[in-house]
């Protein structure tokens, strides 16, 4: 809008009268006046206008329904000042931003024009404007400053309807001299900083990240910008590259972040409607069209948007911290220089290099430092002028595709060196693992829009290493039980990283990231002089990476022919143990939730099972007999320590499926054993017991004579009791009884830890009529209503080919295996196994049936009539 516009439609809100009964009529034309400039602002918004003008041009707009009102209500001689103040008083105002304000009155005036006061908000407030305020005298502004998020408000308080000396007044009231001294309020703004990181997890790569507020966010560049003006009276942060505090390029590159910011800010107050800082699944997709962001064969535009975010929020982030350094010096001092090499000194415990010319555009250079730096655990971090030189020169350092030997051989010596996960850490953080491997560069803030990758791929590739860094410290780990116990085994553990540096780091690139990957993997070993026994082997773990999470979950392990195709593709021992390690942190690093104790017992079953097949040789066949023989042998010796005699043992084992000795371990079978202990034929027993590894978790065992729809009245118990099952497991025991086994966890806060209370509600639901039994019905979680897809179900045959093999792939939700298991007993079908894993927002379910007369579904037709009823079944419950 140009300020003639501007002026014109003050212009026409004045000429309305001023007494209190025409404030209908002028409530009317600001209200107009106000989604005119609104309609505008969006409109040039969406046309790509520059974010620092469209910002201004809304706050001014607000500036003249301000004045008007003022001299509506306030009398010319009132000795009152108006002030905008907080992001307002900068001249920043987004769509959903509150108005704040300041009137400066001593208290008599205070009193006299109380009134006028309440008329004058109670306008604005009517007018649509969201307006908070404080009426203070100036010693009242000294004595709130005394808060330093008051003084932050009033330190870039702009006068609206004010004299010079009214804002010389105020800036008087709250002066260093008077309250918050710079380096106090240095001090107490760089620790609530670290607390906000703090509360997000000191990470911006959250999947719904807070734009104003997390790591790296718009609140961080405030922080800068409100410390300068408190140390040097400068109101933005420009003038500190004059003063030698911040380079040219550093504030180019806040001043393009910050713009950057803001507009995905702006747009996302205007698709939500609302006050939004967060950028949630609700409006990503809505705003990344509104953005102009276009999918492609590659990638969603949601995702372009998304790393565009998480790229600036680095930036912010990375020259933050040097500034906060030099603010820092700023206050206690520049110490003098403690050599520690004829390259670099100690500065203040920060690692500083001693040439000023420092790095000379020399990765060699670069590389000594994070050498010396590992080998320092003593440092703090990297010196900001060190850190500055180090940004400068990155565009112009070596990748490793033109280095020189010399250089590939120092990149191995950091994997080779001590502490070679954090080194790679900081490479990555501060820019230069990218730059030495572009490919990690592309793949730096790309996320993937769903809710099971919940870090970007880089921030998760920095979880695997951090994993594996675990695994090497030689102490066990609740989390990964033998991880510590396979770690020494490994001949070159560098392997190990080179691995999960590259497992993921061909996504987004379209086509198979585990074959793209391998081929970089095998470039990248080729160039740094590695052996074609260790190329080899890096690429087939980053190409077969997500072998044994597969295999062990949507897979039946306690078939012998399952393990015997996998260990055949693993192998031998060596590569057995290298991906094994791998897996676990790969499948812990992709989400703080996905790794549980009983995905850790099931790999680490899986590991053993392996591990037998390939030392007994390949060509050997499993001898069932010797296994069963093996397993009854270890239960009973488990039996004898509760007094359970040899007699009785065998008379419990004869009631047992003998497929169960081949599918659970000893101390489960012994469980169940002691369960059956005085049960009568034809009765039910519900046992359930907490997993002694994981304190949320609960397995339920329940045998019964076999009926239609046990499995699915079991599956309804559980669901309204709260309770998500991870894995289920159905056999059939002697005299028509069956075994069912389930691996549950809380999935509402209402679920009971106590197994006594689980027990209970399963004995009283399974006592009763089973098709009374139905699955509760809940509302379907916010998140998960944006990941919605068409279920894909297809068909097979079990190896022996007794049973179809149903698959099920279908958007999670609460109710969902229960609602499937409906479906199956309307259609008299039988379940006998089920293996259940959900991925985020995915539910990847399979199942064993069989028809009531346990033959499996062999007609196109009657598998195609049940694929019609589940999706229909699903789309009710939906």
């Amino acid at each position: 809008m140009s300020s003639q516009a501007a002026a014109d439609s003050a212009t026409r809100l004045t000429t309305i009268s001023q007494e209190p009964a025409d404030d209908a009529a002028w409530l009317a034309a600001a209200r107009a006046n106000l989604s005119h400039h609104e309609a505008r602002m969006s409109k040039r918004f969406d046309h790509g206008d520059g974010m620092d003008r469209v910002l201004a041009l809304r706050a001014r707009s607000v500036d003249h329904v301000l004045v008007d009102a003022w001299h509506r209500c306030v009398p010319a001689d009132s000795l009152m000042s108006l002030f905008a103040v907080g992001g307002y008083g900068r001249g920043e105002l987004f769509p959903q931003s509150d108005v704040d304000l300041l009137v400066l009155a001593e208290a008599p005036q205070q009193q006299q024009h109380h009134e006028a006061l309440a008329r004058f908000f109670a306008l604005l407030w009517d007018a649509g404007l969201p307006v908070s305020h404080a009426v203070r005298s100036a010693e009242e502004c000294t004595l709130a400053a005394a808060d330093q998020t008051v003084l932050t408000a009033l330190i870039e308080a702009r006068p609206v309807v004010a004299e010079a000396q009214d804002e010389a007044r105020l800036m008087d009231a709250v002066a260093p001299a008077r309250v918050w001294p710079p380096r106090d309020y240095f001090v107490a703004k760089r620790e609530e900083l670290r607390q906000r990181h703090a509360r997000f997890g000191d990470t911006s790569e959250n999947l719904e990240p807070n734009i104003k507020e997390g790591p790296g966010g718009l609140r961080d560049l405030h922080a800068l910008g409100w410390m300068a003006l408190r140390t040097f009276g400068v109101r933005d942060l420009e003038p500190l590259v004059g003063m030698g505090h911040l380079g040219p390029d550093e504030a180019a590159a806040l001043a393009r972040e910050r713009r950057a910011l803001g507009r995905l800010r702006y747009g996302l107050h205007l698709v939500a409607g609302r006050p939004e800082e967060r950028l949630r699944f609700d409006y990503q997709k809505t705003l990344a069209e509104r953005l102009g962001f276009v999918d492609d064969a590659e990638n969603l535009g949601v995702e372009k948007m998304m790393q565009g975010f998480y790229r600036s929020a680095a930036i912010v982030r990375r020259i933050s911290d040097r500034l906060l350094q030099r603010f820092e010096e700023q206050f206690d001092g520049e110490a003098l220089p403690e050599p520690l090499d004829e390259a670099f000194a100690l500065r203040r415990g920060y690692l500083a290099a001693r040439d000023p010319l420092w790095p000379q555009n020399d990765v060699s250079q670069v590389f000594a430092l994070f050498a010396m730096w590992a080998a320092q655990p003593q440092v703090r971090g990297l010196h900001s002028r060190t850190a500055r030189a180090l940004a400068e020169a990155l565009p112009r350092l070596t990748a490793y595709p033109s280095a020189t030997a010399e250089q590939r051989a120092a990149f191995m010596g950091l994997l080779r060196g001590p502490r070679a996960v954090e080194t790679l850490t900081r490479m990555a953080r501060l820019g230069v693992l990218g730059q030495w491997l572009p490919a990690f560069a592309r793949v730096s803030g790309r996320m993937q829009f769903d809710l099971f990758h919940v870090y970007t791929v880089d921030q998760h590739t920095l979880m695997v290493l951090k994993n594996i860094a675990t695994f090497s410290s030689g102490r066990a780990d609740e989390r990964f039980s033998i991880a510590h116990e396979v770690w020494p085994r490994l001949r070159k553990p560098e392997l190990l990283l080179l691995a999960g540096l590259f497992h993921d780091i061909a996504k987004g690139r379209g086509g198979d990231h585990s074959e793209l990957g391998a081929v970089d993997a095998r470039e990248f070993c080729a160039a740094h002089n590695l052996s074609a026994a260790d190329s080899d082997l890096i690429a087939w773990l980053v190409e077969q990476h997500l072998r044994m999470s597969v295999t062990a979950q949507k897979q039946d392990i306690a078939d012998p022919e399952v393990i015997h195709k996998f260990a055949s593709i693993i192998g031998d021992r060596e590569r057995l143990d290298y991906l094994y390690l791998l897996t676990c942190a790969d499948i812990a690093g992709t989400s703080p939730k996905l790794w549980n104790a009983w995905k850790d017992r099931l790999l680490a079953d899986l590991y053993f099972a392996a591990r037998r097949v390939l030392r007994e040789g390949l060509e050997n066949p499993i001898a069932v007999d010797a296994r069963l023989a093996e397993a009854r042998e270890s239960v009973r010796v488990l039996l004898k320590l509760h007094a359970v005699d040899d007699a009785t043992a065998d008379s419990l084992f004869a009631a047992m499926p003998e497929e169960s000795f081949l599918r659970f371990r000893p101390e489960q079978l012994a469980w169940q054993a002691e369960a059956l202990r005085g049960v009568a034929h034809g009765e039910t027993r519900v046992r359930a017991r907490l997993i002694a590894d994981d304190a949320n978790a609960m397995e339920v065992f329940v045998h019964s004579p076999d009926r239609d729809g046990l499995f699915a009245a079991i599956l309804a118990t559980l669901d309204r009791q709260g309770y998500a099952i991870h894995q289920a497991r159905v056999l059939v025991g002697p005299q028509g009884t069956v075994f069912d086994t389930f691996e549950v966890l809380p999935a509402d806060s209402y679920a009971s830890r106590n197994p006594a209370d689980l027990e209970a509600a399963l004995t009283a639901a399974l006592a009763g009529p089973l098709d009374k039994v139905r699955t509760s019905r809940r509302a379907l979680p916010r998140q998960l209503r944006h990941f919605r897809f068409a279920p894909r179900i297809e068909f097979g045959r079990t190896p022996d080919g007794r049973r179809t093999v149903l698959s099920l792939v279908a958007p999670d939700r609460p109710g969902l295996l229960s609602d499937v298991a409906q479906v199956l007993r309307a259609r008299q079908l039988r379940v006998h196994d089920a293996r259940i894993a959900t991925f985020g927002e995915r539910a990847e379910d399979i199942f064993q049936i069989t028809d009531e007369a346990d033959m499996p579904l062999t007609s196109e037709e009657q598998q195609q009539h049940l694929r019609d009823a589940i999706r229909a079944g699903l789309e009710t419950s939906n």
